[in-house]
């Protein structure tokens, strides 16, 4: 199913794109994005930026096939990385990688995705299984993209709600996705439940001038079948 809503905001839309798997729902941002992103500048370098993008996905799977046929597997490998491996992140400034956040919460050795399993497990009901990657104390430059992930079972599958400040689309949007998709399908597993819904809510969806013509030729590749 394709929806997509639109409300006003200080500048263009704020869209939701609501698509059945992760890959429709990354070209489809995408493809706004160079269609009616406004011109800014992020880090020191140029974007094209949308406000307020909610990507809302009713089979995300982490295997997607779109993901696997057009993205770039140098950058699915790095965010892979950054998921996995609590080692430092180079490219971040040495800043703590997602991985270590996640399951190292403050270098306190508390693991986050176990305390969600166990607070869903001890009740389904519960609406505040949240964690966040921010880590107030350590985080005194960088900043991470994702921020916050809500875990929650408001049928019988498990949903999980997240919230970035920004990401951007053009290279690392879809390895995010990939990411989230795996996290939400292990917790689900773990509950020995259905993986439900992925929605992710963006602050700042853009693409970097640099990574325009790589997202064209996606967009173009997947057109063309």
């Amino acid at each position: 199913m394709t929806i997509e809503s639109r409300t006003g905001t200080a500048f263009g839309v704020a869209s939701t794109f609501t698509r059945r798997t992760i890959g429709e729902a990354w070209l489809a941002v995408a493809e706004r994005i160079l269609e009616a992103g406004r011109t800014s500048h992020y880090d020191g370098l140029a974007i094209l930026e949308i406000a307020q993008a909610t990507l809302d996905v009713s089979e995300p799977d982490p295997d997607d096939p779109v993901i696997a046929r057009l993205a770039d597997p140098g950058r699915l490998e790095w965010m892979r990385r950054n998921f996995v491996d609590p080692e430092r992140v180079a490219d971040l400034g040495d800043a703590r990688s997602y991985a270590s956040r996640l399951h190292d919460y403050g270098e306190t050795g508390r693991d986050q995705l176990d305390w969600v399993v166990e607070r869903l497990r001890d009740d389904p009901s519960s609406r505040s299984a949240t964690i966040t990657t921010f880590e107030p104390l350590l985080d005194t430059s960088y900043i991470p993209c994702v921020s916050m992930l809500d875990f929650w079972i408001p049928e019988q599958a498990v949903d999980l709600v997240v919230y970035a400040h920004s990401i951007d689309f053009g290279a690392k949007g879809y390895a995010n996705l990939v990411q989230l998709a795996e996290l939400q399908a292990a917790v689900a597993s773990a509950l020995a439940r259905p993986v439900g819904r992925l929605t992710f809510i963006v602050k700042s969806a853009h693409i970097y001038d640099t990574d325009a013509a790589f997202m064209r030729e996606a967009l173009a590749q997947a057109s063309a079948g």
